[in-house]
């Protein structure tokens, strides 16, 4: 049923929220899975001190952590989709 049923995150990023991390809304009766404002706000936090100058390796590894993290929502809302399409 799923495309990668392997797929999977190593590790949450250390500075996400446990709670209020991931926002769910609906999108043509589909539930869309996204990062929180919050953790949007890190992230973007960290892209402009990169632009400015280096990261030190913790963020470095929480931004890559953050990337992945996107990943894996990106393919929950593609597989979520494509199944509700599929009913339909």
């Amino acid at each position: 049923m799923l495309d990668n049923p392997t797929f999977k995150l190593n590790q949450l990023p250390k500075n996400l929220p446990l709670e209020g991390g991931i926002s769910m809304e609906l999108v043509e009766g589909v539930p869309i899975f996204r990062a929180s404002k919050i953790v949007q706000e890190r992230i973007e936090t960290l892209l402009a001190k990169l632009q400015d100058s280096e990261l030190a390796l913790a963020e470095e590894k929480e931004l890559d952590d953050y990337e992945e993290l996107d990943d894996y929502l990106s393919f929950i809302n593609r597989t979520v989709r494509n199944i509700m399409l599929k009913q339909n």
